[in-house]
């Protein structure tokens, strides 16, 4: 059996943030599990800063099914975790079973990733205090005001921790996430 690995999403994830890692997990052999607040599909965005702004552009993305919401999950029946970015961290981000969730895989020193504003949701249930994490620029302060160290890098080790800056980082951080997750699937065999 697969082991299974979730997916953080909510409406306007970031369709590279989310799709890539997604693929990934499939193509080393774990399950990937979709989770957001309720188990519906739901909407991704585009994100880039057009030539000539200051500020990003969203664009409608492809739409991804949740397999399961947030307070119907048992954390310990996932090896590692994964936060994508877009807009969707700022509003699902207060959901308390998230915040329980995010704690259990920090406690338990599980894979975790982060990309983009990913890092709200684990700023948020204060699980980055003493940590180092890339993030979207835009994002450093939500990092540093819960106590996180900000590190402009495409791929952040801090132990059970892997981030990146933006999907253009998806090739430098998510293979050290999948290498965690192939080392804590060896240990759980």
């Amino acid at each position: 059996m697969q082991p299974k690995v979730l997916i953080i999403v909510g409406d306007a994830s970031e369709t590279l943030d989310t799709m890539y890692p997604y693929y990934r997990l499939i193509e080393a052999g774990f399950q990937p599990i979709v989770a957001a607040p309720e188990k519906r599909r739901y909407q991704m965005v585009l994100h880039e800063v057009k030539p000539g702004w200051t500020i990003t552009k969203e664009w409608e993305g492809y739409t991804i099914q949740a397999d399961i919401a947030f307070a119907d999950i048992d954390p310990a029946e996932y090896l590692g975790i994964f936060y994508s970015g877009g807009r969707a961290p700022e509003y699902i981000r207060d959901d308390p079973h998230l915040i329980r969730i995010t704690r259990y895989f920090f406690a338990k020193n599980a894979p975790i990733a982060s990309v983009c504003h990913g890092v709200e949701i684990p700023a948020r249930a204060d699980c980055v205090r003493g940590r180092r994490m890339a993030t979207v620029a835009k994002c450093r302060f939500d990092l540093e005001v819960c106590g996180g160290t900000f590190v402009d890098e495409p791929c952040v080790i801090d132990g059970n921790l892997i981030s990146g800056r933006t999907f253009h980082d998806n090739g430098h951080f998510v293979g050290a996430w999948i290498k965690l997750l192939d080392e804590a699937r060896k240990k759980s065999e």
